[in-house]
């Protein structure tokens, strides 16, 4: 057996996949604006991330679960996130992603972006629809960095050989954690922490990091 050389954990929501899976769910609801206020300033960092992703999932009581197959079919995968995966294997590397969203989308998209492991909230669904409540711990900032560190542990990769990708204020700490910590399409608070910004929205501009 191979032993993994480094580990990649990317952002799930604009940054794996262009869309935020909550405002494409909040659609089913007709509540689409509201929560995007709300998705905007949690990126900012302007308020707490796990308060936020409650309120935000409070709006969409009511959602018939059939709406999941709506929402994934709308889902657009980043620009470069396959010829990312791809090289990341090709180099002895595993992809990780730990998501503020929702394992009922990542589960299904994720195996075909070439992601290996995943982490994320789950929805709670009583008789068919939605309750409005998270089903579970939530994965704010603290459980991104974790689960980095967690997984690195497992695989036996140095925390210096860890690189994680990010657009958002709850993925400070782990980008703060990893040995690179790249902000891509960021707000500027992560941009400015981050040890390198990545401009252009295309995720095959990595390439050129990995070890």
């Amino acid at each position: 057996m191979t032993s993994t050389r480094f580990l990649v954990v990317l952002d799930a929501d604009s940054t794996l996949i262009r869309n935020e899976v909550i405002e494409l769910l909040a659609d089913e609801a007709g509540r689409r604006a509201e929560v995007q206020a709300a998705t905007e300033a949690a990126m900012r960092g302007d308020i707490d991330f796990a308060a936020s992703l409650r309120s935000r999932v409070a709006a969409l009581e009511g959602v018939p679960i059939a709406a999941f197959e709506r929402v994934r079919a709308r889902i657009e995968p980043t620009p470069g996130v396959r010829e990312l995966t791809a090289a990341v294997h090709d180099r002895g590397g595993v992809v990780g992603v730990v998501s503020g969203g929702f394992h009922e989308i990542l589960d299904d998209i994720a195996p075909g972006l070439g992601v290996d492991r995943w982490r994320a909230n789950r929805l709670q669904v009583v008789d068919g629809v939605l309750s409005g409540r998270v089903d579970g711990g939530i994965v704010d900032a603290t459980a991104k960095a974790v689960s980095l560190r967690e997984w690195a542990a497992e695989l036996g990769v140095s925390p210096h050989a860890t690189i994680a990708i990010g657009d958002g204020a709850n993925d400070l700490q782990m980008m703060a954690a990893a040995g690179l910590g790249l902000a891509f399409n960021a707000k500027p608070a992560v941009r400015e922490a981050a040890s390198l910004v990545i401009g252009p929205q295309d995720l095959s501009e990595v390439i050129a990091l990995l070890p």
